[in-house]
């Protein structure tokens, strides 16, 4: 039985549901908003979290309501195709992936009240061992980049790791002092990114001098020209895809077989392609890491749940919500987290 089969088929009863807004600047410098999507049934609560980036889209979708037909009695498969009859957006979203963002949302919150319909976890319904999460903190360096925003976190939690995102204006002497903090673990080139605020073009130099300096890290999402492809042909082993990844069919029509890629529930867009895509990977040998999408509530918890059952050994990206604002508060756990599965749902913590 796949691993969607066994999920596919558990019942659940939704009686109504609302919308929460959440809103917190983060270390991106800007100012983050998601929705929770709480749904409702038989004396239980189901919780999901809509990521859509765009402010304008989380605003509609508040000021529109808790007004899609939802309420029924469905199997999570029924359940999903009736989401997908729907119009999720008041109107058209600022971008396409969007769309998965927020049916993602819905989906997931389905789950997590299902499960706590039928007193079951997630793991015990998949019959597997939550494992202790080993997490890296996603950050950018600024501009101009100095190494402040690294050690705000890394002196007072020392042994976090990080993956940085390098830009044309990393010098030899930044670098080397990255080099010295031993505290990298992933590059995020963000060469297949296209009209947002953290594009990066390709860069020769700045792919050399990184790929040398780090010759252990992983490689994310460099675009690949025939002069850069050229350039990093002796580290493909090393690269790892996370942009273009929204189904099985962007893993098989990446330029190179993966041995890593970056699987973010979100962007997957719903419970079967993200289960299935976590069972074509495992057929193939191909390793996953979890991608964080700086979720302000549960949507966390929740991919360190996932991130727990399929890959928990790995540099998931789905670091502490406190890890992501600007000033780090204190008490943060360190990495690895240890398994914290809720009594029933899909809830970690």
């Amino acid at each position: 039985m796949s691993t969607w089969e066994q999920v596919a088929g558990i019942e659940v009863t939704i009686d109504d549901y609302e919308l929460e807004g959440l809103e917190q600047a983060v270390s991106s410098d800007f100012l983050r908003k998601s929705t929770l999507i709480r749904m409702r049934g038989d004396g239980q609560e189901g919780v999901g979290e809509d990521v859509t980036y765009d402010n304008v889209d989380q605003e509609i979708l508040q000021a529109t309501g808790s007004t899609l037909p939802l309420r029924g009695r469905y199997t999570i498969a029924g359940f999903c195709e009736h989401l997908a009859s729907l119009e999720l957006f008041a109107q058209a979203p600022q971008r396409e992936v969007s769309q998965r963002y927020r049916t993602w949302a819905y989906e997931s919150a389905a789950l997590d009240l299902a499960l706590a319909q039928a007193g079951e976890t997630l793991h015990s319904v998949l019959g597997r061992a939550p494992e202790p999460v080993r997490f890296v903190v996603s950050l950018r360096l600024g501009e101009p980049p100095t190494l402040e925003p690294l050690h705000r976190r890394l002196d007072p939690y020392p042994g976090t790791r990080f993956k940085l995102d390098p830009t044309s204006s990393w010098d030899e002497e930044l670098i080397a002092e990255l080099v010295g903090t031993g505290a990298v673990d992933s590059v995020d080139f963000k060469g297949l990114y296209t009209g947002t605020v953290v594009d990066q073009p390709a860069d020769p130099v700045l792919y050399e001098r990184v790929v040398t300096a780090f010759p252990q890290a992983w490689i994310e999402d460099p675009k690949l020209t025939p002069e850069i492809d050229g350039l990093l042909a002796a580290h493909r082993d090393r690269f790892s895809w996370d942009a273009p990844i929204h189904s099985i069919e962007d893993i098989e029509a990446l330029p190179y077989p993966p041995k890593m890629v970056n699987i973010k529930p979100s962007r997957l867009g719903g419970l079967r392609n993200l289960l299935e895509a976590y069972d074509y990977c495992a057929e193939r040998g191909i390793g996953n890491y979890g991608g964080g999408q700086f979720e302000l509530g549960v949507g966390r918890g929740q991919n360190q749940y996932l991130a727990s059952l399929f890959h928990a050994d790995a540099p998931n990206d789905v670091a502490p919500t406190g890890f992501n604002l600007p000033d780090t508060p204190s008490g943060l756990p360190s990495s690895p987290l240890a398994p914290a599965p809720a009594p029933v749902g899909f809830r970690w913590g």
